[in-house]
């Protein structure tokens, strides 16, 4: 009998790499039905948008002529590359929410994978909490890489564990923020090197999942005058983009690892869960002995 993953453990390196893989293999069909699910409307919202916005910037590249340097900037600037933007956040916050409301059932149920209406109780009740601090930490970011990316070198690590704390503890934007940055005292380099080889995993995959849109595209370059299959390859690229983005299920598995990783490390929740069993059964044995 396979045996489930246990999240309350405390990992070296390579521990929380190997079990990030085994968890998604052990649940991996669940897992996926409840993510297609709730993630569907806004997989193909993304799709769409990315599709159009693609469109959008060939268009001006044609205007453009030889600037098409320019055109691209001038493509960032309008108000459809901004919704683009908003549906992406929107998009991967809904994955944010659902892997890790996933996760905090598994262990709630004693590693029982959940189901879609369990899974969706949660997705209603943390959505809008993780969406508005999706965005304030986005901002958070893109202003820690500004003098030289020092700051994002620092700051990152712990909020790889921002939306865990969020979800496992029910915490809000201020609390989670404070809170990450406390469980990854004297961690840092843990959760750094475990996050950094999941991403390079995760997006080298992605890109290699990516080649058929590459592919099609320079076949596109080399026919002449061949429109149709130029936006043949933008629809795909769109489509592909979108569908990649479930490996990012990857990082958010090992975030979740990394959180109960530092969490036994500084208040053994797992150890005093197992010392509190023990004592019930214990308990429950006298009970059945004097009776």
């Amino acid at each position: 009998m396979l045996n489930k993953l246990e999240f309350k453990k405390v990992r070296d390196f390579g521990e929380t790499i190997n079990d990030t893989f085994q968890f998604v293999k052990q649940n991996f069909r669940p897992l996926m039905k409840v993510y297609f699910y709730i993630c569907g409307f806004f997989i193909i919202g993304t799709m769409i948008s990315t599709t159009i916005h693609q469109l959008n910037m060939q268009e001006m590249a044609k205007a453009a002529g030889p600037f098409k340097g320019f055109a691209a900037f001038q493509s960032m600037l309008t108000i459809q590359y901004g919704f683009t933007i908003l549906v992406g956040i929107a998009s991967y916050t809904a994955m944010i929410v659902t892997v890790l409301s996933f996760i905090a059932i598994y262990v709630e149920k004693d590693k029982v994978s959940p189901t879609v209406e369990q899974v969706w109780a949660y997705f209603k009740y943390y959505y809008l909490r993780a969406l508005a601090g999706n965005i304030l930490l986005s901002v958070f970011l893109v202003i820690c890489m500004l003098p030289c990316g020092i700051a994002f070198i620092y700051v990152f690590p712990a909020m790889s564990i921002f939306f865990p704390v969020m979800i496992f503890e029910n915490g809000s934007v201020s609390f989670s923020f404070s809170r990450s940055f406390k469980l990854i005292t004297n961690n840092w380099g843990l959760i750094a090197g475990s996050m950094i080889i999941i991403a390079i995993i995760t997006y080298a995959t992605m890109s290699f999942a990516s080649i058929p849109t590459v592919i099609l595209a320079l076949a596109g370059a080399f026919v002449s005058g061949s429109k149709s299959l130029s936006l043949s390859a933008i629809i795909m690229s769109g489509i592909l983009q979108s569908l990649c983005q479930i490996f990012l299920i990857l990082p958010l598995v090992c975030s979740a690892i990394c959180y109960f990783n530092l969490r036994e490390r500084h208040e053994n929740i797992g150890l005093l869960s197992r010392i509190n069993e023990m004592g019930e059964t214990k308990d429950k044995a006298d009970f059945t002995e004097e009776y």
